[in-house]
């Protein structure tokens, strides 16, 4: 089971039945089994043969391949999935964010009242901490949330659209911020 089917419905729960159009499902329980498409006979041994029927199919190309319009489909179920991933990562990154732009200023407005503090140059570094508790709390929290990952967590979406960029880059494509496709022309070989 891949995130795709899971985004287009195609795998069920037990006793659910959403099937893939070319498929057929029961919808009995705990071993739901699933029946070959249309064109496809199931051998002996359990194995599924292309083609048993002698028939290919809507689905296949001339070679037994995809058509156009079924590859289209599946570059929109991705963009949609893609999209769909990056939009539910905003909140939780707005959310981190708006914790590290909190923490930041506390911990900013504790060093400038420690640093101005004239008891500071006068006792020793650990007593002039004990003496300005928020300073501290506020500095260990900031140290404890970068060592949880927060500087990975308030740029996630843009990680995971670079990584995308980086993978589409191979098959012509591109993809922006929201995980939108952007097809490059083919290039033209000689």
């Amino acid at each position: 089971m891949n995130s795709l089917e899971q985004a287009e419905g195609r795998v069920g729960r037990p006793g659910v039945s959403r099937a893939h159009p070319g498929s057929r499902r029961s919808s009995g329980g705990a071993g739901v089994e699933e029946t070959p498409p249309r064109g496809q006979e199931a051998a002996k041994d359990g194995q599924t043969r292309p083609g048993a029927s002698g028939a290919r199919g809507p689905a296949q190309g001339p070679k037994g391949g995809r058509t156009w319009p079924e590859a289209g489909s599946d570059l929109k179920a991705f963009e949609r999935r893609l999209t769909e991933y990056i939009h539910c990562l905003q909140p939780a990154t707005g959310r981190w964010r708006m914790l590290l732009i909190v923490v930041s200023v506390c911990t900013a407005t504790g060093a400038w009242n420690w640093l101005i503090d004239p008891e500071t140059q006068k006792v020793s570094f650990f007593t002039s901490l004990w003496n300005h508790p928020f300073f501290t709390i506020s500095c260990i929290t900031l140290i404890g949330l970068f060592f949880a990952g927060i500087h990975k967590r308030v740029v996630a979406p843009s990680i995971i659209a670079a990584r995308c960029r980086t993978v589409l880059a191979e098959y012509n494509m591109s993809c922006d911020d929201t995980g939108k496709l952007i097809l490059k022309p083919r290039p033209h070989v000689q």
